[in-house]
């Protein structure tokens, strides 16, 4: 019987096969593991056609109908976290092929937006770069005790956010479509209106899902409120804010800055303004990406595929 070919997609970090214990598949699989990103739907079709099984790191590849069609040896999509948006489940389930989630740990997403909040307040980067070039002190940080904090959804995520907000003594305000009085006052947060949020937050940072409804949610207008001394954070989802409106205002100093850990397109082009804007600080969409959290998501595929070869090839 041919060997089950499994393609691991978009294994930037090269950890896949060292997250889990893979053995168990060797008698019944092949097993490829891609560490760049392709952009083409044509050439990711190209390179998965041979495969019975991909295996996605959440969101980085996206597989929508037209691409499915183009793979008539795949049986089984196995996904890294609870859910997918880049997937169009839809025609997977039209096309009879198998679609299953890997666990998911949430404390990820959380930590690095308070690691972006005080890094961006105490210029921490701008520091460790005069460091290493031999300078010293050259900026001023920002307090956070006594200053306002604006969520923009406060689900799991904006939920702990605000439980940390609260440890350095902040004022938490939040703010979502469907966000009432009753429902903040429990989580000890203030429910205001969009408009008042984007006046008054100091930091505002966004924690939606994204949704049809919710793209572009936060858009020029919204960002002209902001402050002069405001910053803003996304750790959420890129295209929840009209990029080239934020654009437009970090360029014009409109306000402090903004820290970034997702896009409208990722991997974020080499050109992309937010590489080089000095009042930006960015990261490569490492919310969810720690040890814990990809241990789980790989070990879990292990599974997976283990529970699928015993039930399709007793």
């Amino acid at each position: 019987m041919d060997k089950i070919k499994i393609a691991v997609l978009d294994d930037y970090q090269n950890a896949a096969i060292k997250m889990a214990d893979w053995t168990a598949l060797d008698k019944a699989c092949e097993i490829t593991v891609f560490n760049d990103h392709l952009f083409g739907q044509d050439e990711i079709a190209k390179r998965l056609q041979p495969f019975d099984i991909i295996c996605l790191m959440r969101e980085r590849t996206p597989v929508n109908r037209a691409l499915l069609s183009k793979l008539p040896n795949l049986k089984l999509i196995v996904s890294t976290g609870l859910r997918n948006a880049s997937i169009d489940s839809a025609a997977v389930s039209e096309l009879g092929i198998q679609l299953e989630n890997t666990g998911y740990i949430g404390t990820g997403a959380p930590e690095l937006t308070w690691a972006l909040l005080m890094a961006i307040a105490r210029k921490i980067p701008q520091e460790n770069a005069s460091v290493k070039k031999g300078g010293w002190q050259n900026t001023i940080g920002t307090d956070i005790a006594g200053k306002t904090i604006g969520i923009i959804g406060l689900g799991k995520i904006g939920d702990k956010i605000a439980s940390m907000a609260r440890v350095f003594d902040m004022n938490v305000i939040a703010w979502s479509e469907n966000l009432t009085e009753e429902k903040a006052s429990e989580k000890g947060v203030k429910a205001v209106s969009k408009e008042y949020l984007f006046q008054n937050a100091d930091f505002i940072t966004v924690h939606l899902v994204l949704s049809e409804r919710s793209k572009g949610i936060i858009g020029a207008a919204d960002l002209a409120l902001m402050k002069p001394s405001a910053y803003l954070i996304n750790t959420s989802r890129g295209p929840l804010i009209d990029e080239n409106a934020l654009i437009d205002v970090l360029k014009e100093n409109k306000i402090v800055g903004a820290a970034l850990d997702v896009f409208e397109t990722e991997p974020l082009p080499p050109d992309h303004p937010f590489r080089t804007l000095d009042n930006v600080l960015a990261t490569p969409h490492i919310g969810y990406v720690t040890e814990n959290t990809y241990k789980l998501f790989f070990e879990d595929i292990v599974k997976i595929i283990e529970n699928w070869i015993a039930k399709t090839r007793p």
